[in-house]
C-alpha cells in the first residue's frame, strides 16, 4: 500500500471556508465515559437505530460515529451537538435541518471496523467512503455482481497480491459516487466506473463526470478511501477527531 495521508491535529476553533473540503478522521472504539456523553446528544430515532445492532461492538460504533457527527457540525454551525437536527431525502441521505442554512453545510460519513470518515463542505454535494482491506472480500463473484465489465477486468488482470486491495479501491470509490448523487442504487452500477489499480492515479468515468471529482484517501494502514464532491479546484484538510478540552457537546 502506498503512504498513510498526512491528518492534523484537532484544531482549538473550527472555520470552514468556501473551496475547502474537510475530512475527519475517528476511531470509534472508546472508554464508557465518553460512549455515555455521545450517546446523551442523540436523537430518538437514532436510539432506535443504535439498538438494532444485535453487537454491542456495531451498537456502540453507530452511537460513536452519530454523536462525533454531531459535534463536528455543532462545532461548524455554532451549537451544541444535542441541537442538531437532521432531515432525510427520499433515499435515505442526511443534511442539517433548513433552520441550520445560513451555513450551507453539506457533509458525508463511513464507517468500517472501528474507523469513521467524516466530509464537510459549504455547498458541495460529498460522498465519502471507507473500508479495511481484508482478504474474505468475495473475489471476481462479487465484483462480476457489483462492478462494470471494465472494473472486473482490471481487477483480475492485478497480481493475486493486489487484488484485495483493488477490490477495495474500486468498491470505496464507486461507493462515494453513489453517496454524493444521493440516488442510492437507484444508479446502475454498471453506468459508471473507476480505475482500482493500487499505486494508480484514482479516475473516475460517468456521464456526469463534469460536475464530479474523485480523491483517494488512506486513513490507515489497512484501510482505503474515496471522497467524491461536487466540483474542482476544491482542497482538502485532514483532520484527527478528538474530544475539544473545553468539553463535549
Amino acid at each position: 500500500m502506498s503512504e498513510i495521508d498526512s491528518w492534523a491535529p484537532t484544531p482549538p476553533e473550527l472555520s470552514l471556508a468556501e473551496g475547502e473540503i474537510h475530512v475527519w478522521r475517528a476511531y470509534l472504539d472508546c472508554g464508557e465515559p465518553l460512549l455515555a456523553e455521545l450517546r446523551s446528544t442523540l436523537a430518538s430515532d437514532e436510539e432506535t437505530r443504535a439498538n438494532r445492532y444485535f453487537q454491542v461492538s456495531d451498537r456502540n460504533h453507530f452511537v460513536v460515529t452519530r454523536g462525533i457527527l454531531r459535534e463536528l457540525l455543532g462545532r461548524y454551525v455554532g451549537c451544541t451537538g444535542r441541537e442538531i437536527q437532521f432531515k432525510y431525502s427520499p433515499h435515505g441521505k442526511p443534511s442539517l435541518c433548513p433552520k441550520f442554512l445560513d451555513l450551507p453545510i453539506c457533509f458525508n460519513v463511513s464507517h468500517s471496523h472501528g474507523l469513521a470518515l467524516f466530509a464537510f463542505s459549504l455547498g458541495r454535494d460529498l460522498g465519502v467512503d471507507v473500508e479495511l482491506v481484508r482478504s474474505d472480500f468475495g473475489g471476481s463473484d462479487i465484483a462480476e455482481r457489483y462492478f462494470a465489465p471494465q472494473e472486473v477486468q482490471e481487477l483480475l488482470a492485478l497480481p493475486t497480491a493486489l487484488q484485495a486491495e483493488g477490490f477495495f479501491l474500486c468498491w470505496t470509490r464507486k461507493e462515494a459516487y453513489l453517496k454524493a448523487r444521493g440516488e442510492g442504487l437507484h444508479i446502475p452500477l454498471e453506468s459508471f466506473s473507476v480505475s482500482l489499480a493500487p499505486g494508480l492515479p484514482e479516475r473516475l468515468y460517468c456521464p456526469d463526470i463534469a460536475r464530479w471529482s474523485l480523491r483517494s484517501l488512506r486513513p490507515g494502514e489497512r484501510y482505503v478511501g474515496a471522497l467524491v464532491a461536487g466540483g474542482h479546484g476544491w482542497s482538502l484538510r485532514r483532520w484527527d477527531w478528538s474530544p475539544w478540552k473545553s468539553g463535549k457537546s
